[in-house]
């Protein structure tokens, strides 16, 4: 079977996946970090990457997953995007980053972090504040470099609305019902956009499926690995 290659979303590494596993797939967790622009990025997994894969992202891993397909869809066999978002960023949404870009660059990544970012990313349960710790401990182990580095290449993005419509294989798009971050229409339109695609809504759940609510989201990704071509 192809390795499945794993990405996670802003400012986290393999642990925002929750313990996720696939066997008999090898699975390759990919960091999207050390370039500014989501061109460049998908090219340096791209360079590391099996000559064909699976391949799923969270958030902005699901964005750097589509220029992943954009650049190189011959070698995509199936695609997954969870809490994600196909379209360029609004003027709002581009004043709120070049705000925390500029936070950043002053020495407050840990404010921005956790006054004006993780208390949007999780629904309300019992375990929430051991997954925004867990969180914060991945978001400052990658440092304020980083963040700069992955806040340009979200807000200069472009728009993959076109890379998804030319998708023909085996897809899920999935997301969590209390998702500040990522609005259900930005999920619809994937769906629409790759009519091929399963659409899952994850229950107790925000932005973070994979911490959240585990066992149902891996169950979607189960049965996503294993839709014949």
């Amino acid at each position: 079977m192809t390795p499945l290659i794993l990405i996670p979303g802003m400012m986290c590494d393999e642990r925002m996946w929750g313990g996720f596993n696939a066997p008999p797939r090898h699975l390759i967790h990919a960091l999207p970090t050390a370039h500014d622009s989501m061109q460049d990025l998908a090219a340096a997994i791209l360079k590391d990457a099996p000559e064909r894969f699976a391949l799923a992202g969270l958030s902005m891993g699901g964005i750097v997953a589509m220029e992943i397909l954009k650049q190189a869809p011959q070698r995509v066999e199936r695609l997954a995007l969870l809490d994600t978002n196909p379209l360029v960023e609004d003027v709002l949404t581009k004043a709120r980053r070049n705000l925390h870009i500029a936070k950043v660059r002053n020495g407050q990544l840990e404010k921005v972090l956790r006054e004006d970012m993780k208390p949007n990313y999780l629904a309300a349960g019992p375990n929430k504040k051991a997954i925004l710790d867990l969180c914060m401990d991945m978001a400052l182990k990658l440092g304020p470099e980083v963040f700069l580095q992955q806040a340009k290449a979200l807000r200069d993005r472009p728009d993959q609305t076109e890379t998804l419509a030319a998708f023909k294989g085996p897809a899920l798009v999935l997301m969590g019902e209390d998702d500040r971050l990522c609005p259900r229409d930005r999920h619809e339109l994937m769906h629409a956009l790759m009519p091929q695609s399963k659409f899952a809504i994850i229950a107790s759940a925000g932005h973070l499926p994979p911490l959240e609510n585990p066992d149902t989201t891996f169950a979607h990704l189960h049965n996503w690995l294993s839709t014949p071509e």
